[in-house]
């Protein structure tokens, strides 16, 4: 019996071709989509799950109470007492759920190293030995219990191994690692794997805490200091209760630095009540790469993404999905509706109603597993179009887990069950005597699938009107003013020299060409990744930047009261400073009271405020404008070298400052950016996303469409005996369009009537977390209607003119 359902559904399929591919196509666009989206979900939630021990380990930080003059909360990763004992082996030796601790010193930018032949550039991070003890980090070569046993070893991964000297089996050979200037020689005494890609801990090149504990003094930049940025790792015994322990903490903390509250009070922090003005809190390792809120000292977390916009994503990948799935249902309806007459014939030859049902449900389902399988087949081939999409690496092996099949086998059963189910149901219960009469209509007409396309236009919509303001607000962060030219700037890193000898050479080297308009430095960049954080009296928190006297001209920055650092400024006794507009409200003061005023405490000092600059946003502009203050000192090794050059082409400019470098550093190959992309970098995360939504819009509006066409030719069947009576009656085919797409067109506008505040709320929610934003036009929601309306009339228009010329002999043959 079953073969025999399957030949009719097979007969009926190419009977049907056009309609039975547009089926199979949106569904399997659907599953595509989902496929694809889903896998970057399980990427983003799966981050250092691999690690055996990953739901016992936690990071440990400490975070100041809020005073009323901070802008945000920051959190310390590394905290010192008043004994040398590290906060690590305090942990273990006084909290019994502390099973082990290593300390991981992340890399300050690219050091230089050298081998036998060649040079390279590549970050160098530090930790203690029992790093592989607590982490799953498989060695290739080496044993992990002495990888780290000597203070000069270092660990390889394997990439890096081949790059370096062209194998990956390199234990017992040596490179030399830049250290500030100097060149200092280490061993490889092991090899470890690359890091996963969902890893929030990343290596390079690992080398031994303990020696960057005792040459500390050498991670100077020329004399200047920049931030070394520790961490401590615990693991923890299963189902330790400590980190929500907030009381055995507090303890720890009072035992482990007695002053802690003298502290605060000399430097001015206010807190209330009996809660201590510092806290210490594990974080737990599986949660960091979702831990939007956590903004450390110094360094930013690899790739952490805001938890909502993962859940947008999902929201996105089961509206596509829900479309598809309406889609599919509303063509098996018209597939369905020309087939009365099929179902009359075999009730009236001994046909029973479960048969007929059956018989439905065989071919939804077999055009919904079709559907899967060419789904999981076309997700596959476009994953590398989706990765670059996404700027991701994804493996669609993660998408192919038991669990993943399993799920997505059980949707395509029920969404062949659940598009079979109706039309199957109506034309089972048929009387064939009105069947074979002709009396019996379905589907055109009736509200069951006008709802479906209503409701699967109303997403649609929303995701194209959400669409064009995401783009809007992307557009608008990276093309606002940031209060700096950023334009036509050409950074350079100077962080592998003796800075203070090496920048007046270069700028002397440059500062008379044509192509180059100025030349500048500074300690802290600006862009993604740059920044440098102090702190003044009374708790205030402040970003500083150690800046040449040209710095402020040729980044383009406004003063607006005061001047410049003086050629003769900074030095021991006195301490200059200039604050933007933020830090001067900050204190109270305006553009007319704030030269001359003295902040005593600033860095262990008495500085003398001599400018306020505008504000301008180094930062993101989804973030307000900081506190920020300007230092300079002759003799501070600025790292960031800018050379402003002249509009245009910037070959000749790039080849005289590669000339200039060359004979100031030789043998230190130049590292350079283009400030405008540095900058630009900060809004990554907003260009990927308005991508992947612009792509999902792209993809909704046209699975609607498919489900539009198929409910126009559903009518156009229906109606082929009216057409054809109107036809001899004179109608033209302008009016039978029109009579055809009426109905469709009204469904698209209230379509849009819903959508449009759905949309606006959404998007006006999404807003709020931009400090600078664009504000929504109706012009939007105009347009994207007009679009939806001009798509859905080609998609309608099509099958009604179809209709329309068809002859009229045929359609009342129909009978």
């Amino acid at each position: 019996m079953f073969r025999n359902y399957l030949k009719i559904a097979i007969r009926n399929l190419q009977k049907q071709k056009a309609f039975a591919f547009i089926n199979v196509l949106g569904l399997s666009l659907g599953i595509a989509c989902v496929s694809l989206l889903l896998l970057y979900v399980i990427t983003e939630f799966s981050f250092d799950k691999f690690h055996k021990n990953g739901a016992d380990i936690y990071r440990f930080y400490a975070k100041m109470s809020p005073s009323d003059n901070a802008q945000e909360d920051v959190v310390y990763t590394d905290y010192s007492g008043p004994t040398a004992i590290t906060i690590g082996e305090s942990m273990k030796k006084e909290l019994p759920d502390v099973i082990d601790f290593a300390r991981l010193q992340l890399p300050w930018g690219d050091n230089l190293i050298r081998t036998e032949k060649n040079a390279f550039r590549a970050g160098v991070t530090y930790a203690d030995p029992s790093f592989f003890r607590i982490f799953s980090f498989p060695l290739k070569y080496g044993n992990a219990s002495s990888a780290l046993r000597d203070i000069n070893d270092v660990v390889l991964t394997e990439s890096k191994a081949k790059e370096f000297f062209g194998s990956d089996n390199v234990v017992g050979k040596t490179i030399e690692i830049s250290i500030g200037a100097t060149f200092l020689t280490f061993r490889v005494s092991a090899v470890a794997q690359d890091p996963p890609l969902n890893s929030n801990i990343r290596f390079e090149v690992l080398g031994n805490f303990r020696f960057a504990a005792a040459h500390s003094g050498q991670f100077y930049i020329g004399r200047n200091w920049h931030p070394i940025v520790s961490q401590t790792y615990l693991q923890l015994k299963h189902g330790s209760k400590l980190p929500a322990d907030a009381k055995q903490l507090d303890r720890f903390l009072l035992s482990f630095d007695p002053n802690v509250i003298a502290n605060a009070k000399s430097a001015g922090v206010s807190w209330k009540g009996n809660i201590l003005p510092l806290s210490f809190k594990l974080q737990p390792l599986l949660s960091i790469h979702t831990d939007s809120w956590f903004h450390g000292w110094g360094f930013s977390d690899h790739g952490v993404i805001e938890p909502k916009m993962i859940w947008i994503l999902l929201a996105i990948a089961s509206a596509i999905l829900l479309i598809a799935c309406i889609n599919f249902t509303t063509l098996a309806i018209g597939r369905s509706a020309g087939r009365s007459k099929e179902v009359g014939i075999r009730k009236v030859i001994g046909g029973k109603k479960n048969q007929i049902v059956f018989q439905f449900l065989t071919e939804s389902v077999m055009l919904s597993f079709i559907s899967g399988i060419l789904g999981l087949v076309l997700a596959y081939a476009v994953l590398p179009l989706f990765n670059r999409l996404s700027g991701e690496e994804m493996h669609f092996s993660v998408l192919l887990g038991a669990k993943i099949l399993l799920l997505l086998a059980g949707l395509v059963l029920m969404v062949g069950i659940l598009a079979g189910s109706y039309p199957s149901l109506v034309m089972s219960g048929f009387k064939p005597v009105e069947v074979l009469k002709n009396k019996i209509r379905i589907g055109g007409s009736n509200v069951f699938t006008k709802s479906l396309v209503t409701f699967q236009f109303a997403l649609s919509i929303t995701l194209i009107i959400s669409t064009i303001i995401i783009l809007q607000q992307s557009n608008y962060l990276i093309n606002k003013d940031p209060g700096f030219r950023k334009e036509n700037v050409i950074v350079v890193d100077a962080s592998e020299t003796d800075a203070n000898k090496a920048f007046p050479i270069f700028r002397q080297s440059l500062i008379n060409q044509p192509e180059i308009l100025g030349v500048a430095s500074s300690a802290a960049g600006l862009g993604a990744g740059h920044n440098l954080l102090g702190y003044s009296d009374k708790g205030l928190s402040v970003d500083i930047n150690v800046i040449d006297t040209s710095y402020i001209r040729v980044l383009g920055m406004q003063f607006l009261a005061g001047d410049n650092f003086g050629p003769g400024q900074g030095n021991d006794s006195l301490n200059p400073i200039i604050i933007n507009e933020t830090m001067m409200r900050a204190f109270g003061w305006d553009a007319q009271n704030t030269i001359g005023k003295e902040i005593k405490g600033f860095q262990g000092g008495t500085a003398l405020v001599v400018g306020v600059v505008k504000n301008f946003n180094y930062r993101p502009l989804s973030e307000g404008v900081r506190n920020q203050a300007f230092l300079t000192n002759k003799d501070n090794g600025y790292n960031n070298f800018y050379v402003r050059i002249v509009a245009g082409s910037p070959s000749s400019a790039l080849a005289s400052i590669q000339k200039a470098w060359g004979s100031t550093v030789p043998g230190i190959p130049l590292k350079y950016s283009f400030l405008d992309e540095d900058v630009n970098n900060f809004y990554k995360t907003e260009q990927k996303w308005s991508s992947i939504i612009a792509w999902a819009g792209g993809i909704s509006i046209f699975l609607a469409c498919l489900g539009l066409l198929g409910l126009a030719a559903l009518a156009a069947v229906n109606r082929t005996k009216e057409i054809g009576v109107r036809k001899v009656l004179g109608a033209s085919i302008t009016g039978i369009v029109m009579l055809l797409s009426r109905d469709f067109l009204r469904l698209v506008f209230i379509s849009f009537v819903i959508a449009t505040p759905v949309a606006w709320y959404l998007m006006n929610r999404w807003l709020q977390d931009y400090v600078n934003r664009i504000d929504i036009s109706w012009a939007v929601f105009v347009s994207a209607g007009v679009f939806v309306i001009i798509i859905s009339m080609f998609t309608i228009g099509f099958q009604a003119i179809k209709a329309a010329i068809a002859n009229p002999v045929n359609s009342l043959r129909t009978e």
